[in-house]
Parts: C-alpha cells; structure tokens; sequence
C-alpha cells in the first residue's frame, strides 16, 4: 500500500501573493504620488476655494480617496484586498472616462479642473493610463485558486 502524498501548501500562497514586486512597485509608487498630490491639491482647493466649483473639488477629493485605498489594497495581501483592488481601480477607470467625457462635451459642468477633468489632462494623463495598467497588474497577480480536493 502506498502512501498518498499530500500536496505541498505554499505558505505565500494561503495570504495571497504580494503584488508589491517587480513593476507592481513602480505602480504602486505611481498610484501614491498620485493619491497624496491629488488628496494634498483637493484639500487645498477645498479649503480656500470651495465656492467657486465645489462639484469639481470634492470630486478631486474623492479621486484622492480612491488612490488611497488603491495604493493600501495593492500593497498588502490576500483576496479580501485583491477584491478592494478590482473595486477601487475600476470606479477609478469608470471615474476618468465618465468625468473626462463630460468636460469634453460640456466644460461649464466643471469650472475648475478635477483630476479626472479632460482624462487627467492637468496630470499628464496618468490618471487616464494608471487604471488600465493597474487592471492588467491584477489580472497578472491574481491570487491562486485553491487546487481541487
């Protein structure tokens, strides 16, 4: 009778690979630089200027939350924070073509630049280009799915 091996459990595998490697560090800083300069402009903007276009800088601001939570979910591990990842990179896509599409049709909607105004023409259009990169990260770093028993 011959014993049944058990597979081997990757202890890395159980907390989710960490997508903080290789290029996932570059988009990683990205989406941090992004998420203080957008949170630190928006605050800013809020503070000393809010009448004049209080729609476009509390739409800055919640730009700034949601790199936030993009840049904590893509650096820690596990499906829990690659779900938060999905979730928050796409309302970020969603975010820049809806906001970018309606400054180009319509420019009186947001007398001041948000940073997805004009697909994140004021930064570059790293805003329009980060989501798309940051969806191909996750589907890349996926987390593995648990061998079937």
């Amino acid at each position: 009778m011959q014993a049944v091996e058990s597979p081997k459990v990757d202890p890395m595998a159980e907390k989710g690979s960490t997508r903080a490697i290789g290029v996932g560090r570059v988009l990683i800083a990205v989406y941090a630089v992004l998420a203080l300069g957008a949170t630190a402009r928006s605050l800013f903007q809020i503070a000393t200027k809010f009448d004049d276009a209080p729609v476009a800088y509390l739409l800055s601001g919640l730009a700034g939350l949601v790199y936030i939570l993009a840049t904590v979910a893509l650096l820690n591990r596990g499906r829990a924070w690659y779900l938060v990842a999905w979730v928050t990179i796409s309302f970020e896509l969603l975010g820049v073509l809806v906001i970018g599409l309606l400054s180009v049709i319509d420019p009186v909607l947001f007398p001041a630049d948000t940073v997805w105004s004009y697909f994140g023409r004021g930064y570059l259009f790293i805003p329009l280009l980060l989501p798309i990169f940051g969806i191909l990260w996750l589907v890349r770093t996926r987390p593995a799915v648990e061998a079937a028993r």
